[in-house]
């Protein structure tokens, strides 16, 4: 159970008794009826299994039937190679995969459809990044600044790369709770520093990490942003204009489109200065015996066959999520809905919540652990009751080692919008059956 006994609060506590004295976003949480639920029959999995609690979307998120429908419909009606022919289904759908580069664009302010690369998902976009661009801005003994919050897939390149290019991998350590000082930001981004790559939003701590400040310290020196979107595109509003990002990833999937499609948004002049990492079908202009001469942005980055269907169906879940939801909507009941689940896993004597006890630090993910009981056995006996929830170290070794994680596993529970409150209850429930397994 949170200690709450030597936090001061000059209005009153949280429901549920989570004393909230951050700022005034704390102390107005958002009066949302979560009871009601005007989304689950939207998608498919949910609406047939209504006794499953998922509660793991920071993993992957479940898909509404408008992106299933739209993947079947591009192999129903559009079925061909976009690019590679003149026939009308070839044409209709390299026009299909167009528009959608362009919502992409809208979606996450971009000035240019142009500069939007599909990619895999989000691990392939940011080792593009690396392996593509570092290398042509890095010099022996420069810097790279990441944050320890990292995921992998925004840790790993950039050490390969640090390596590669004879640069030191800095690391930038917020408080226990996740937020970043303005000290440490200018203590860590300095006249070495050519690159900062950050998170938008952690998929442990759920807390948002300030990448515009990040942006205005590395660019100060002449440096660049390189964002991992993949936790902030589901739940908030971006315009990568105004966070000051040099480059920008994030994955379909977790943003209710299909596996498998990724998004990689640079500025043009950087995209066009960078190598291509995949060479073969598609992205070349011209070839000769002994050369190449690489087709222009984004096609340089998109060798072979794309999943067409994939990013078709990406521009239905885009659209079902910005147009038929709303980031206002979606901001509003997650809040309500992190806000009900830290009031009640706080009264839990028997569980540790990793990061910040104010609900409102929590983007969609709260990571915990029931003291004395693993993180597997938590979430496969909350699984006999239909909870989904995530266990384990969530990609971010170096996190939970920094913050002294035993078995460098905790328990993560992670909101969307499709939620309500029965799944909060069942979570809840869930893990006082954990404590009464092991303690009777």
């Amino acid at each position: 159970m949170i200690d709450t006994e030597n936090v001061t609060c000059d209005t009153c506590a949280a429901p549920g008794g989570v004393v909230d004295a951050s700022d005034e976003a704390s102390r107005s949480w958002p009066r949302v009826d979560i009871e009601a639920n005007p989304y689950k029959a939207d998608f498919p999995l949910l609406a047939g299994n209504p006794g499953i609690a998922f509660l793991d979307s920071a993993a992957t998120a479940q898909r509404p039937a408008a992106v299933l429908e739209a993947q079947t419909r591009f192999y129903e009606t559009m079925n061909a190679n976009p690019l590679r022919g003149l026939y009308s289904l070839s044409v209709e759908a390299t026009e299909a995969i167009a528009r959608v580069r362009a919502q992409v664009a809208r979606v996450i302010g971009a000035p240019s459809a142009l500069d939007v690369v599909f990619t895999r998902n989000t691990s392939e976009s940011l080792n593009l990044v690396a392996k593509s661009f570092a290398p042509t801005v890095l010099e022996p003994g420069d810097e790279i600044a990441i944050t320890i919050m990292e995921h992998h897939s925004n840790l790993i390149p950039w050490q390969q790369a640090a390596a590669s290019a004879g640069a030191t991998l800095v690391y930038l350590y917020p408080t226990k709770t996740g937020e970043l000082t303005d000290d440490e930001i200018a203590s860590k981004v300095g006249e070495r520093t050519k690159i900062v790559a950050t998170t938008q939003v952690s998929n442990v701590l759920g807390v948002e990490v300030p990448v515009a400040k990040l942006g205005r310290a590395v660019h100060a020196h002449g440096g660049y942003l390189v964002v991992d979107g993949a936790q902030s595109v589901p739940h908030m509003p971006v315009d990568v204009e105004a966070i000051g990002a040099d480059f920008f990833a994030f994955s379909a999937h977790k943003a209710l489109g299909p596996m498998g499609i990724g998004v990689l948004w640079g500025r043009h002049e950087l995209l066009e200065q960078m190598p291509p990492m995949l060479t073969g079908g598609e992205m070349i202009d011209s070839v000769s015996e002994q050369g190449a001469v690489w087709a222009p942005v984004p096609e340089k980055f998109e060798a072979g066959t794309q999943d067409a269907a994939g990013i078709y169906a990406t521009g239905a879940a885009l659209d079902y999520l910005v147009n038929q939801v709303g980031y206002e909507a979606i901001q509003a009941r997650e809040q309500a809905l992190v806000h009900h689940l830290m009031g009640e896993i706080t009264q839990l004597p028997f569980v540790d919540v990793i990061g910040s006890i104010y609900w409102d630090r929590h983007h969609g993910v709260v990571s915990f652990n029931v003291r004395g009981i693993h993180p597997h056995d938590v979430a496969s006996i909350m699984d006999m009751d239909g909870v989904c929830i995530r266990a384990g170290h969530h990609c971010a070794q170096p996190l939970l080692t920094w913050l002294g994680v035993e078995n460098l596993a905790c328990c993560r529970a992670s909101v969307a919008f499709y939620n309500d409150k029965h799944d909060i209850d069942a979570f809840i429930a869930g893990l006082k059956r954990v404590w009464s397994t092991f303690n009777g």
